[in-house]
């Protein structure tokens, strides 16, 4: 092997893998299993796919080794290759918010519409007392949260918020920056009275 053989080698393995990613649906599908596993029918739901063409993405996404399977009786669990993947999606991320700005103008027009107040993780301590409440489905809990925290699944938030404290400031997260849950969860917090902001990071970004 000479060295352009070498170099032309090594340059077409990481084009194969910029490549895989060069999908919309399937940088969703990144972000979403950065969560923690999920079956084809889940990620199809979440990325309003049919099963088909989800399951076509997560086979490309696999191809290479950003996803891996793990079966369970008839379902097969889908969740990221390894700890580098959600990296490589964070970095991608926060480039893409420096390099383009209309990402971070269309994400606060969004909040905007949705009457969401945004705060960072270095925000906290300037609404002490507050409860920091994810409001993703248990088992994305389960699997890693930020410290401190409580789950109430936006779902069941209209029936247990009873459990919230009246006296704090409810700050809401879910799955980072893009993630859309949390603006259903302030829409019925704030119709109960509570004072209520949206964390930008997720449970992955800490």
């Amino acid at each position: 092997m000479d060295k352009r053989q070498f170099k032309d080698s090594v340059y077409n393995e990481i084009a194969g893998l910029t490549k895989a990613l060069a999908s919309p649906k399937r940088i969703e599908i990144v972000d979403l299993l950065g969560n923690g596993e999920m079956t084809v029918e889940q990620i199809a739901e979440e990325t309003s796919l049919s099963f088909a063409n989800a399951s076509q993405h997560l086979q490309n996404l696999k191809r290479i080794k950003l996803v891996k399977t793990r079966k369970q009786k008839n379902y097969i669990h889908y969740s990221l290759g390894n700890q580098y993947v959600f990296a490589i999606w964070k970095a991608l991320r926060e480039f893409s918010r420096y390099h383009i700005p209309e990402i971070d103008r269309t994400l606060a027009e969004f909040n905007e519409q949705q009457k969401i107040k945004t705060i960072s993780i270095k925000d906290l301590e300037n609404y002490f007392p507050y409860t920091l409440l994810d409001i993703r489905p248990a088992k994305e809990y389960e699997n890693k949260h930020l410290d401190g925290s409580i789950n109430i699944p936006t779902i069941k938030l209209s029936t247990q918020s009873g459990i919230l404290n009246r006296s704090h400031t409810i700050i809401t997260y879910c799955r980072g920056p893009f993630c859309t849950m949390s603006g259903d969860a302030v829409a019925i917090l704030r119709e109960q009275g509570f004072k209520t902001l949206r964390l930008e990071e997720g449970a992955m970004d800490a």
